[in-house]
């Protein structure tokens, strides 16, 4: 291995991940001064979730040139996706298995679930440009179907009543309808015309200062000075973004499926912190939304450590 290439290889993936924390900071400065709350956030994350990012990953289907490579990307895609889903699932089993705690769902849930939207997303744009979210889309899919599917199953494990999972849910969601908008366009080579691509290309730039900026609200009511002294958060961190991503690299090159900016973009997925979606099905489900919120803060900040190295391991 070329140890200076790695280096620098983290050292740009890591000024990537600063830039969007020093926005992340931002938004915790924000909550605190009472300029942008994290109600404020609450509020905002529909416009977040069913205008702005569908509006990111129509923007890479339309940008993106249709070639067998670029067709054969995306299937591999979400085949990375779904193998890094499966690996969440099975490599948290073990480390959460007491039947006396009440908090087991959250913390398996946070094991398997990324950010997608909120971190992988931004990043694979800032690392990899339109092609990192074109290829990061086939990874939103499968983290829908997992969500709607599995993650309802985990979170409503052992309780009566609540939401239970529906065709209707797989695939009415905003990013499988982004991506249902956007691939035909894809396949058919059209192109659209300025007056169209320039609000899709405005309105989904907005996506990764956004998220950050709501991304620190988060993390500012979270209880910083209490985050460290679970030691189930150290356990999730462990299997979110060490244990997950390091399996998923090994089966990788073992195998000789991905390489190049695909790889890249799989790796920003398998990485990626705690999704912020464990704090809204805890809610939704009557779970601990105080050790959802740490837990996801806890493992964010510990990622600022670890996707750099990651990410640059991929680029060897």
């Amino acid at each position: 291995m070329d140890f200076s290439l790695f280096f620098q290889n983290c050292l740009i993936a890591a000024e990537q991940v600063i830039i969007l924390y020093i926005i992340v900071a931002v938004g915790f400065i924000c909550d605190k001064k009472g300029i942008f709350t994290e109600k404020t956030s609450r509020a905002a994350n529909d416009l977040l979730f069913y205008i702005i990012t569908p509006c990111v990953i129509i923007k890479s289907f339309l940008t993106t040139e249709f070639t067998a490579d670029t067709t054969k990307g995306l299937l591999l895609a979400a085949l990375g996706g779904v193998l890094t889903h499966i690996l969440g699932i099975a490599i948290a089993e073990p480390f959460f298995r007491k039947k006396d705690n009440p908090n087991n769902a959250v913390f398996k849930f946070a094991c398997v679930y990324g950010n997608m939207g909120y971190m992988a997303l931004p990043l694979a744009e800032a690392v990899l440009g339109n092609e990192g979210v074109f290829y990061c889309s086939a990874g939103i899919i499968v983290f829908q179907v997992f969500t709607f599917t599995h993650g309802i199953w985990q979170m409503n494990r052992g309780k009566t009543g609540g939401e239970k999972f529906t065709p209707k849910k797989l695939f009415f969601n905003p990013g499988v309808i982004a991506v249902c908008i956007g691939l035909p366009f894809f396949l058919l080579k059209i192109k659209m015309p300025e007056i169209v691509m320039s609000p899709v290309s405005f309105i989904g730039s907005m996506n990764t200062p956004l998220a950050m900026l709501m991304l620190g609200t988060y993390m500012s009511n979270a209880g910083l000075k209490t985050i460290f002294r679970n030691k189930e958060q150290y356990l999730v961190a462990l299997v979110k973004i060490i244990f997950v991503p390091v399996a998923f690299y090994a089966i990788m090159k073992l195998t000789g499926l991905l390489s190049g900016a695909l790889f890249t973009a799989c790796m920003i997925q398998a990485s990626a912190p705690s999704a912020n979606n464990t704090v809204m099905f805890a809610a939704k489900y009557d779970r601990d939304t105080g050790v959802a919120s740490k837990t996801v803060a806890f493992v964010s900040f510990a990622s600022i450590l670890t996707m750099p190295v990651m990410i640059a391991l991929t680029q060897m």
